[in-house]
């Protein structure tokens, strides 16, 4: 009979540790571990071999552990330092593999959004791979499956066979002593077993429990192979024990050398001498297992070259269809750029190729257009040019020529005092836009300079109220000058600055219906902003985008009293450019109008935020009153302007409020 229980060996407790009359017993201490008790020392006559020990002897065993333990904090110390070292190099590599992640991520990223064909491929290969992730998943489940229910159907129908002829075999059996009962059921499991068949079989032959029955305990437990009955599922062995002659199934795995194998363990009750023992016939499915690693493998072989090909095919396709796209694309900034012989080049006769000759077409159209209007710009700004120039001297003839009979009108009729009027300041209306025109040739013509250098921009604006009087006493206008500080130096052309503020506070006046005109002046670190507010019939948005074109006109019927040649504000324009400026509209129907002048305070500077918003919010600067700097122009000032002060920051008498317009 074979049992599961092994001979125990004997302990050594209670043998003598030496041989000797002298030598003690071995005695084992309450942790189970043996020690021998030792003899006691001899005396040093009669042990001449073991002398006492000397002192050198105990000094050298001090200098010995003192060495040890110096050894040992000098590794100590050297361990902690390479840990240290070893820490400081992993973060290091941390920190600079960190920017590289970020570089590569963002690159990715930018490659996203500008590639089209990037996005195509990428986009094709993800649902690619998650569509063959997704349909590998199911052919992988699909043939396990039915891997697993052809050897399941095997194994039932082989162990309902082999269990019926051991239980035929136990019926039929006449033994009645302990080795012709072991020699049986031995033979039988043996057979059992079924070496060299397609599933490898293995067994476990187990009593079953609580049997009130007497029982022949010459055959107990039987495995196959040092299996036990733990490699079998308890829900199984439940299912058994309470089935009767029924047979369950379940999966398990079972040790095989050094590792373990799937397997079906198919159970059945059979009875031996009136003993009932449960038999669990255990089939391996390790062969099985490799099969389906096979067709896995060759499964994401298959999908990983698949994908490679989907990949490669739609990295050709996109880029057939992109390269064209993309080659108009760059064609086309050329063409912006003003490279008008750029053109794309065509290849076949397919829709592509329709589109390549359509936008060839199309530029050398554009060329076409684009070269004849530069002509005749040339051409137009050249006329402009040279009648400019050829009239300078028949109109200064005129000019002096009506001086004279202006200054000889007092001795002529009504009528021809009159005409003597009119046409002495039509002639100055002439000269004022024949130099408009010069003006506006040179710029056309590339040959304006600016001649910059540092100046304190308040004695321009001064300088502009002061020829500005006479016109604000004919409106009735007053003009007000308010800024926080007294002085910005701004290296600026005085004479261009002069000419913008100028023509912006006639306009302001002229179209101020005579309420006041607000000049605000304020300054960051990198700009100055100088802005003229009217409140008189302002302008809508439409007009105010337009209000900086040559000749333009908000009401073309109405008349003009000053100015009038239509290209002062161009001017304006065109000198702010100079000074790498802004300068900006603002309107409002019933509400008035404000333009701001935006310049750097150092020449060839840029502007970030200009130091006054363009919409007012009406005319406050926030401060003290001691910090509000204020200069009125009005009718009462004799025509020149005159320095103020705000009380307590209330209005002056007979004016608004005064503040910022920010």
């Amino acid at each position: 009979m074979v049992s599961d229980i092994k001979q125990v060996p004997e302990s050594p407790v209670g043998k003598t540790g030496t041989a000797g009359k002298d030598s003690e017993p071995t005695r084992p201490d309450p942790a189970g571990v043996q020690q021998l008790t030792p003899a006691q020392p001899e005396s040093p006559e009669t042990s001449p071999a073991h002398p006492e020990a000397s002192p050198d002897q105990s000094a050298k065993e001090v200098r010995d552990v003192s060495w040890v333990l110096t050894r040992a904090r000098i590794w100590t110390r050297r361990g902690l330092i390479l840990i240290l070292r070893v820490s400081r190099l992993v973060s290091i590599g941390v920190r600079q593999i960190r920017p590289g992640l970020r570089f590569v991520w963002r690159s990715l990223l930018r490659r996203w959004r500008r590639s089209l064909e990037f996005r195509t491929v990428l986009t094709t290969l993800l649902l690619a791979v998650t569509s063959f992730a997704i349909v590998g998943a199911y052919l992988s489940n699909q043939i396990a499956n039915n891997l697993f229910q052809e050897r399941l159907a095997q194994a039932e129908s082989e162990s309902r066979f082999n269990v019926k002829q051991v239980q035929d075999t136990f019926d039929g059996a006449q033994v009645t002593d302990q080795s012709s009962v072991i020699t049986l059921v031995y033979d039988t499991l043996t057979a059992v077993e079924g070496r060299g068949s397609v599933i490898q079989r293995r067994y476990v032959f187990e009593a079953a429990p609580e049997q009130t029955k007497p029982r022949n305990r010459w055959v107990e437990s039987r495995a196959s192979d040092q299996l036990t009955v733990r490699v079998i599922p308890p829900e199984l062995r439940k299912a058994v024990q309470s089935g009767g002659k029924q047979q369950f199934w379940a999966s398990t795995q079972f040790p095989v050398g050094n590792e373990d194998r799937p397997g079906i363990a198919v159970g059945n009750m059979v009875t031996f001498n009136g003993t009932a023992y449960e038999l669990y016939l255990i089939y391996d499915l390790n062969t099985a297992q490799q099969t389906l690693d096979e067709i896995q493998n060759v499964l994401w072989a298959g999908g990983a070259a698949l994908v490679l090909m989907i990949g490669a095919i739609a990295w050709y396709v996109t880029r057939n269809v992109v390269s064209p796209v993309s080659h108009a694309a760059v064609v086309s900034e050329k063409l912006a750029a003003g490279q008008l012989q750029e053109r794309m080049v065509v290849k076949g006769e397919d829709e592509v190729a329709r589109l390549g000759a359509s936008f060839n077409h199309m530029a050398a159209s554009l060329q076409e257009q684009i070269t004849q209007l530069a002509t005749l710009s040339q051409m137009q700004q050249r006329f402009v040019s040279d009648v400019s120039h050829e009239l300078r001297t028949p109109l200064t003839t005129v000019r002096m020529a009506a001086e004279v009979l202006f200054d000889a009108r007092d001795d002529f009729d009504p009528m021809n005092k009159r005409s003597a009027e009119l046409l002495y300041h039509q002639v100055e209306r002439f000269q004022s836009l024949l130099s408009d025109l010069l003006e506006i040739s040179r710029f056309d013509a590339g040959a304006a300079v600016l001649d910059a250098e540092p100046q304190d921009i308040f004695q321009v604006i001064s300088h502009v109220m002061e020829g500005a009087a006479p016109v604000a006493a004919e409106y009735g206008s007053e003009v007000r000058l308010n800024a926080r500080q007294k002085s910005i130096i701004v290296e600026m052309d005085s004479r261009r600055i002069d000419r913008i503020l100028r023509n912006l506070l006639l306009n302001a006046l002229e179209h101020g219906e005579g309420k006041p005109i607000h000049i605000s002046v304020a300054a960051n670190h990198d700009a100055v902003a100088v802005s003229v507010r009217d409140h008189g019939i302002g302008m809508t948005q439409a007009e105010a985008a337009r209000v900086f074109d040559r000749f333009w006109r908000a009401d073309p019927a109405r008349a003009r009293t000053t100015g009038g040649s239509g290209l002062g504000l161009s001017i304006a324009a065109e000198d702010t450019k100079l000074h790498n400026g802004w300068l900006q509209a603002w309107g409002r129907k019933g509400a008035g109008s404000n333009f701001r002048l935006t310049l750097p305070l150092r020449q060839g500077g840029t502007i970030v935020k200009s130091p006054l918003q363009l919409e007012p919010a009406d005319i406050g600067f926030p401060g003290s009153a001691s910090e509000r700097q204020m200069l009125v122009l009005g009718p009462d000032s004799g025509g020149s302007p005159q320095p103020s002060q705000a009380d307590g920051g209330k209005p002056l008498p007979g004016h608004g409020g005064v503040g910022e317009d920010s």
